[in-house]
């Protein structure tokens, strides 16, 4: 059986890592290349066991990258070095999917922006695909539901395990600084603030922190409603409008971030409504390095070759 070819660039982070064990058990996909200087000719398979094949990482230019003809590249680098990458793969003319982790092109309208549950309806073959951030996909299929009814830009306060800050060291990622601390950061103006603005078409307020898990998200989101309402019929609402979306998962109480860890799913509960009916709290959980990124890039790339949303992605 043919086999659509797939090659990764900045394969060292974690996410690249997480990619690449989802690729190997992807019965259409085949790895052919994995780019990263500092692992350069090291086996694929002595960082990620799962992977089984012979591959070696390489220290590819861009031109390699284009020259490589693999029907997909995944462009797992940090924010602003995709633009060159992109413009070689594009200047040989070829038919490659690219599928950008870094917020490079998340405002880019020539790109589609590939959040699938919320924006799947407006994929018409598009050969680049922006995925969105890990913050960005809590937040907004935590809002979603209630978007409609909004009166006030929602409150967004967001916390996630220290392999968000990537593998360069910085102090939000040093588990000596982070023990027994909550971190902090970019308290407004957030890229993640101005990405979900941008794609839900109102303003959001946003508070990110870093702790001292390795991995996964708690978002808790405020929320103002122009009508009074009760915690069932918000639960209703969320049920409904992720009916069709096994990603999705809608739980009574507030989800715990531990039990989201190594997890392909987003899970969003512990809806609680104040007096006065007017103000409604939501919590959602995702692993940043899954459903925040490689997950929804795989969902991305089967949606873009046409196989079942989530061929390949395990039913955890």
């Amino acid at each position: 059986m043919h086999k659509t070819t797939i090659g990764i660039v900045g394969a060292r982070g974690h996410t690249g890592a997480e990619l690449i064990r989802l690729i190997a058990r992807h019965p259409h996909l085949e790895l052919v290349f994995v780019s990263s200087r500092e692992l350069d000719g090291q086996r694929v398979s002595e960082q990620v066991a799962e992977y089984t094949g012979t591959l070696r990482y390489e220290n590819l230019t861009h031109d390699a990258v284009a020259a490589k003809r693999a029907d997909v590249v995944v462009l797992a680098l940090p924010n602003g070095k995709s633009q060159e990458i992109v413009a070689a793969i594009d200047a040989a003319k070829l038919d490659t999917l690219i599928v950008d982790l870094s917020a490079d092109h998340r405002f880019d309208d020539g790109w589609y922006y590939g959040l699938p549950e919320l924006t799947r309806a407006s994929f018409s073959g598009q050969r680049h695909i922006a995925n969105p951030g890990c913050y960005a996909t809590a937040m907004q299929l935590a809002i979603a539901p209630l978007k409609g009814q909004l009166a006030a830009p929602p409150t967004c306060f967001g916390v996630s395990g220290y392999s968000g800050a990537g593998t360069t060291p910085s102090e939000r990622n040093d588990p000596d600084k982070l023990r027994d601390n909550l971190m902090p950061y970019a308290l407004v103006d957030h890229l993640h603030e101005r990405e979900v603005t941008r794609q839900l078409g109102l303003p959001i307020e946003f508070m990110p922190h870093v702790a001292s898990h390795f991995r996964g998200i708690t978002m808790t989101v405020n929320l103002w409603l122009q009508q009074a309402t009760t915690a069932a019929q918000v639960g209703e609402a969320f049920r409904d409008f992720y009916v069709r979306e096994p990603l999705v998962r809608i739980t009574e109480s507030a989800p715990w971030v531990s039990a989201i860890a190594g997890r392909h799913h987003v899970e969003i509960g512990g809806f609680t409504v104040a007096p006065g009916g007017k103000r409604v709290v939501v919590v959602a959980t995702i692993d940043n390095l899954l459903k925040g990124a490689a997950t929804q890039a795989l969902q991305n790339i089967n949606l873009a070759l046409g196989h079942p949303e989530l061929e390949g992605i395990p039913n955890d």
